[in-house]
């Protein structure tokens, strides 16, 4: 495994006790970053921080409630005194149902963790990065909101969202030392899985030519070079970890 320098960065991943968020949370705390891990499953997130070590903290947070968002980064910059990087990872997958049978309270519920949330975490920590100079925010998307699944409207929906947020927001800081990008995964086995049907995940794994899930130290390998300093250029793009899946 190659190692990324993060000595002396602070940095924040939503949804960091498990999945791609924990991968993330480890690699950039092996690179020497102080990390916060911010989860609505506290005892989880607890748990996942004393096993990362080296000062990491735990903190819960519910990134679809603006006050919760707001108290977790005092608590963050109290325990750290600044935020570096922000890699937001928290998110669900929902129900899958055909649009004409979607449930509207399911749909708002996507839509409010998934793209709502996605603006609370990154309007934020905006403010502080934009007063020390220096930023690298990564916002999960999904390959689903570049062309779409079936019987996920409301995830395609919400993940297409923050691809558009991802690129105005790093349109609007391109003149600092702040980068802005998203990143596109096929799906990777994670407990996200849980919330999906069979048939879904069938449908997702025939569309990837290489004939597999996303590994989760595939995912942290391309995120920790995203938000490193050696990442100085790009800004407001999209980056696939889709196996061959995207057409465009």
């Amino acid at each position: 495994m190659n190692k990324t320098d993060f000595t002396n960065r602070t940095a924040i991943v939503t949804g960091g006790a498990q999945g791609i968020g924990e991968a993330v949370a480890r690699r950039l705390a092996v690179g020497g970053a102080r990390v916060a891990i911010w989860d609505m499953d506290h005892d989880l997130a607890k748990a996942t921080a004393a096993d990362i070590g080296g000062g990491a903290i735990a903190t819960q947070v519910d990134i679809a409630d603006w006050g919760s968002v707001q108290s977790a980064f005092a608590a963050t910059i109290e325990a750290f005194g600044r935020a570096d990087i922000l890699v937001n990872s928290a998110g669900i997958a929902g129900s899958n149902a055909p649009l004409a049978d979607y449930s509207p309270d399911e749909f708002q519920k996507i839509v409010n963790i998934n793209l709502v949330g996605t603006f609370h975490v990154n309007r934020v920590v905006v403010p502080s990065m934009r007063e020390h100079g220096y930023g690298r925010i990564l916002n999960i998307a999904s390959i689903a909101g570049k062309e779409g699944n079936p019987n996920a409207c409301a995830y395609s929906a919400s993940k297409a969202g923050v691809i558009g947020l991802t690129k105005s927001l790093g349109k609007e800081l391109a003149d600092l030392d702040i980068a802005v990008n998203c990143i596109t995964p096929a799906a990777a086995r994670t407990r996200i899985f849980d919330q999906m049907k069979q048939e879904h995940i069938d449908y997702m794994l025939s569309k990837i030519p290489r004939g597999r899930f996303l590994e989760l130290n595939e995912a942290a390998a391309m995120i920790a070079w995203l938000v490193s300093e050696e990442n100085s250029f790009t800004t407001a793009s999209v980056f696939d970890l889709s196996g061959g899946r995207a057409t465009y």
